[in-house]
This record gives structure tokens, sequence and C-alpha cells, in this order.
């Protein structure tokens, strides 16, 4: 038997369930990308707020393209388990504040319909770093951004609520992207520019874009974490989530009108969110993209394989203590030693099952943040970053295909033309390709000589 409302009633009482009735919750935010980290993170702290009396803030999910999410969840009214998973024990909460999921691609009018909704105050996303569809130097891509994109739902779902008269929105990015909110305006900006520059001032007028930080590691859920769940719940449940029991969400204090009160569940409303952001994107996600490429070369599946390798772990201290933390202004009260030190124990969480190649995925979107501006950092210093640039070399492995035999083809949306330049330029002249004065990623980080010839013994090390 499926989990559903009607269902809800045979779960164990081991299991936490929604503390609210959801029949009387309207909508009050609608969501873009609505994959597993979603619904760990902020549908999560939406359900939690919801049960502390906060009312009204339900959501919509959007899937861009894909139906499984839907598949998964609308059969089940929205409802889905939430595992948080230790060495000690699992435990299990039903989350119900997502009360449907559209696909956009096949009920585009539904979407703006929902947009346009008085009672909608808040749109999110976590529509990853190629959601934004950004040009190699950061600005809008045209033609990526024309159709089925996030600028294209909200072009038409904001141009409905101004013409009805009412209230701008708050656009709000939870993405892995350095100072995601002001990217998020200035992409939007962009494209309104192109398309409605009379809608365009409402927007910069009417609306606001926060910036945020977000951080609970999700792994892909499994048909072992299923089965598992269905044996624990006595339900089954397409929908199931697995995460780690830390979470954390540094939210700017700058929104429209109206919102939950997620500070009241252990989210940070701030100020700024740089100092935070930088230490997630430098330190967590950084060493993350390490522990990926680094460990598939290794022949490690996950990442607490990764962080105990003995030929891995110390690039990654180095990296966290060494090359990123020093460049980060901690905020009042932020302990970057203690951080990283947690970083490395959340690592090392066997039961997460945190798979290398998932983390591997996209990154030519990635590097640029996590990595590059950690190497400019030091570049201004005249300090190299040897740990980065090994991690650096591994990358460059990788999408040239080295790991392809083992752990499938390379998945990023720059695969093609990485591989061109691969195929054009060779070991000597790929790294100048890309890092060089005139490279793909010259805007983020041009390396300097010395970087070069460390990253061509890299390379030829591993070579030959």
């Amino acid at each position: 038997m499926r989990l559903s409302s009607e269902t809800l009633s045979r779960l164990p009482e081991s299991v936490a369930r929604p503390g609210y009735d959801r029949s009387a919750q309207a909508a009050g935010i609608v969501h873009f990308g609505i994959g597993a980290f979603h619904r760990a993170h902020q549908a999560w702290y939406t359900d939690r707020a919801m049960a502390r009396g906060d009312r009204d803030w339900g959501i919509i999910g959007v899937s861009l393209r894909s139906a499984n999410v839907a598949r998964q969840l609308n059969p089940q009214d929205g409802l889905y388990t939430l595992t948080e998973c230790s060495a000690e024990r699992n435990r299990m909460r039903v989350i119900g504040s997502v009360q449907r999921v559209i696909v956009a691609s096949e009920e585009p009018e539904a979407v703006i319909a929902q947009i346009a909704a008085p009672e909608t105050r808040i749109v999110t996303f976590t529509v990853t770093e190629k959601g934004y569809c950004r040009a190699a130097d950061g600005s809008l891509d045209p033609f990526l951004a024309h159709h089925g994109s996030i600028y294209a739902f909200l072009e038409h779902g904001l141009r409905r609520r101004r013409e009805q008269g009412l209230p701008g929105l708050t656009l709000l990015s939870c993405d892995n992207l350095a100072l995601n909110g002001r990217q998020l305006e200035r992409l939007m900006g962009e494209y309104l520019a192109l398309k409605d520059a009379e809608l365009g001032a409402w927007v910069a007028a009417e609306c606001t874009f926060p910036c945020a930080m977000i951080d609970r590691i999700v792994p892909a859920t499994t048909a072992a974490d299923r089965k598992m769940v269905a044996t624990l719940a006595r339900l089954d449940d397409d929908g199931a989530v697995m995460t780690e029991p830390f979470s954390q969400w540094v939210i700017e204090d700058k929104f429209a009108g109206p919102r939950p009160q997620w500070e009241n569940v252990g989210a940070e409303l701030v100020g700024d969110v740089a100092p935070y952001e930088a230490a997630k994107l430098r330190m967590l996600n950084g060493a993350h993209s390490a522990l990926a490429y680094l460990g598939l070369e290794h022949g490690h599946a996950f990442v607490h394989q990764a962080v105990g390798d003995p030929a891995i772990r110390p690039l990654i201290e180095r990296l966290m203590h060494e090359e990123a933390q020093p460049t980060i202004k901690a905020a009042p009260g932020q302990d970057l030693q203690a951080y990283a030190d947690a970083l490395l124990a959340r690592f090392a969480n066997p039961a997460l099952q945190h798979r290398l190649i998932q983390i591997a995925m996209d990154g030519s979107q990635k590097i640029p943040q996590r990595w590059l501006e950690t190497l400019a950092a030091n570049q201004e210093k005249g300090l190299q970053c040897p740990a980065i640039l090994t991690a650096l070399a591994a990358w460059l492995r990788h999408v040239r295909g080295d790991n392809a035999a083992k752990w499938g083809p390379v998945d990023d949306p720059m695969a093609a033309r990485l591989a061109d330049i691969w195929r054009d330029e060779g070991v000597d002249g790929t790294p100048r390709a890309l890092f060089g004065a005139q490279g793909l990623f010259a805007k983020t980080w041009q390396a300097s000589e010395a970087d070069f010839a460390a990253l061509a013994q890299r390379l030829a090390r591993a070579t030959a």
C-alpha cells in the first residue's frame, strides 16, 4: 500500500507526521526544481514552520521538464518521507508542505497561473547552476533562456500579476551560486531587457531577490533505500528522501512581502549572507568536488570511502584549512576551523552512501565558485594552491573521459565543448584554452605560468 493522505493513519508511531491540517492551507510558495534537495531542505523547514502555527505556506512544485517527481508525489497527495541517517539511528518524518507537482513542459499555463495567483508570495529555486542559463562569461545566454526556462515562466506570471494589480514577489534562489540572489536579479533583468523593458522596471521596483546559503547533504535515493523505508513505515513511498541530521539555511532578510517564520525552526535571517556562502562554496562544495574527481580515479563510489583514503584525505584537509579558509572573512561568531572539522566528520558518515558520480555532474558549472575563486584570491597574495591544482587536474582528466569506462560518460552541459578542446589542444594546450588569458574560465581565474607548470606536471604524472 502506498503513502497518501488516506493511508497516513497506518504509519507506526515512530514515524512523525504533519502537525497541521494540510487541506486548510493555501499555497504561498512556488518552487522550481523540486528534486531531493528541496524536499530535504526548504520543504522540510516549511513543513515544520507550519507545524508551529504558520499558515498558508503550502508549496506547489514545478519540474521544468522531467515528470519523474510528479509521478512520485502526485499519487501520494504530495506526501513523502524524509529519513535522517546516521551511524547511530535513522529518524523518519512525513513531510506535508508540498501540495502537488506541475510538469512545466506539459502544463505551462498552470505554472504561469500559480505564479500569478493572489495567495502566492514567494518563488524559490533549486534548478542547479545550469538552470540559470549563463554563458561562459556569466551573462545570460539568450538562446538557452528563450524556451522553457525559469525566466520565461516568471516573465508571463509576473506580467499577469502586474496587470491584475497584485504585489510583486520574493524570488529566492537556493542554488550553489556565489551571491545567488544578485545573480538571479541580474540575469532576470537581462532577460526582461530583451523581452519587456516596462515589465523589467516593475520587477525591479516590486520584487526582491534575497541571497541564501543552503547546506545539507542529500544523496540520490536508491532502491535499497525505498525498501528500507517501506519496512519501517509499512507503506511504499516512491518519493522517499534520505539525508543527514545536519542542516543549515542562511537567508538575507530582504522579502517583498509576508514569509514563513523559518527562523523559528532553525533558519538564520541575516543582513549579509556572503561569509556563510563563501565558506559553503569554497570549503564544503570545494572539498566535495575534490573528493568526487580524486575519489572516482581511485575507484571509490562514495564520499565516506574517498575521505577515508589516506592518499586523498590530506589534500582535502589542506584545501579547506590552508587554501580556502584564509580567503573567507568570517562573520561575527562564525568559527571556520570548527566548520572544517565538522565537515570532515559529516563526509565520513557511512550511513549516507553519497555517490561521488552525483557530485561530479556539471563540473564546468561548479568549479568557478568552488575552486577558481579560491585560486584567484590566493593568487592575489602570491600563493599557490597545490591541493586545488591536484583536484583541477583530476577534473581535467574526468572531462577528457578517463573515468568513463568505469563510471559512465561525462555528465556536463559543456561535455561536447570540453571534448573538442581536449581533441584540438591536447595535454599541453587544454589548460591554457580553459584558464589562460583568453580561456573559457578567464573571467574567474587566469592561471600563472607557475600554475600551468604545476598542472602540466600533475597531468603528465597521471598519464604516465
